[in-house]
């Protein structure tokens, strides 16, 4: 059971997938071998493709393999529903007899084809189009007892890169860019600079020594810096480029003469205590900031006395239907934290989207972002 629960949202996307392609495969009257075959090969792609979140493949398999592999399974559930559907139409809608006006059968035949293309359209948008879209996103963040000579103060947040085949360099050093015109008093770095051991992670962090900040780049460590075992390396690497990695220790910045307390955190994995002896970096009377990947941890966070969480992990769902005006992705079955700027007890946490992708390289309805907080007084 226990299983089941932490991985419930693969659970759920392999028995849809697998529904639909028996489904269609039942509707299109195969014979007992070929219905046998395709689905074989079509269970074994997205199981296969799911599988690839257990970190030891992603690791075990070089990143242009797992990533397409990946993508082969996603794509094959699209498949699979986009049939299930124009399926479902062509037997559900009566089928125009000879007399009827032929238009009315072209209608019919035009729409049962959009339906069937429909999912590999949006597959595409979202990998040559949405996937390199960088905007730059401005948010105002309360904060509770922020002293007045700390109202506006500017914190651009660049997360999830993911430096890879599918996120290359020019486009990395491109948000770089774009958070150094935002003049930022402070730069911040939320994890996952990329996906794999065999990403070029030294290229990642020069590139983000090129941000621009009053006092300079501080950051946390992701899950992917922990599947790549790269923690170390990359804490090291980047002090030398003046990038300072908190794993659990805290610095005190002021601006304007007033002191800001940022405490990071390596990543919290999913389902264990939350910021175990994290609450003793919290300085009274004093604004505490939480730089955390995992924004699951906002509740802990709060009740330990962190004013503001800043996170990412989640990639805005990277992948999100709107449905009922509700913005739907698998991120929503591991936190409530999706997207976004969100309030508890006085408390709040910004999650970015992030630049870069994981998986599947597209993102469709989440564009990647760079983000320009601006702290408020409340």
């Amino acid at each position: 059971m226990r299983f089941l629960f932490h991985h419930l949202p693969d659970v759920v996307i392999a028995i849809l997938g697998m529904a639909a392609q028996l489904f269609t495969v039942r509707q299109l009257k195969l014979r007992k071998p070929t219905a046998i075959v395709v689905l074989a090969v079509g269970w074994s792609a997205l199981l296969f493709g799911l599988s690839l979140r257990s970190q030891r493949i992603y690791s075990a398999l070089p990143l242009a393999v797992s990533n397409g592999l990946g993508t082969a399974s996603f794509l094959t559930l699209l498949l699979s529903l986009g049939f299930a559907f124009a399926i479902a139409l062509w037997i559900w809608v009566p089928r125009p007899q000879p007399y009827h006006d032929p238009a009315r059968r072209r209608l019919l035949a035009v729409t049962r084809t959009a339906i069937l293309a429909s999912p590999v359209a949006a597959v595409g948008y979202g990998v040559f189009i949405q996937r390199d879209s960088f905007r730059l996103r401005e948010v105002d963040i309360p904060v509770r007892g922020l002293h007045p000579d700390l109202n506006g103060l500017r914190l651009v947040q660049i997360s999830d890169i993911h430096l890879s085949p599918f996120l290359s360099e020019r486009e990395l050093a491109r948000a770089v860019d774009m958070a150094n015109e935002t003049r930022a008093h402070v730069a911040l770095m939320t994890g996952d600079l990329i996906t794999s051991y065999r990403d070029p992670l030294d290229a990642c962090i020069g590139q983000l020594a090129r941000l621009r900040a009053d006092s300079g780049i501080i950051g946390c460590l992701g899950n992917h810096e922990v599947y790549a075992r790269a923690e170390d390396y990359a804490t090291a690497q980047a002090a030398r480029a003046g990038i300072r990695f908190l794993r659990d220790r805290s610095e005190v910045l002021r601006f304007n003469g007033q002191p800001v307390n940022f405490t990071g955190v390596d990543y919290q994995r999913m389902h264990e205590p939350y910021l175990t002896g994290t609450g003793r970096h919290v300085v009274p009377g004093m604004t505490n900031i939480l730089l955390s990947h995992n924004p699951d941890v906002f509740r802990t966070a709060a009740a330990q006395g962190f004013d503001l969480t800043i996170s990412g992990h989640t990639h805005g769902g990277q992948i999100t239907v709107e449905i009922l005006h509700q913005n739907v992705s698998v991120a929503r079955f591991y936190t409530p934290y999706v997207y976004g700027l969100y309030r508890e007890n006085g408390a709040s946490i910004y999650v970015t989207r992030g630049i870069g992708t994981v998986g599947v390289p597209a993102r469709l309805g989440a564009p990647p972002e760079v983000a320009l907080l601006r702290l408020c007084a409340i």
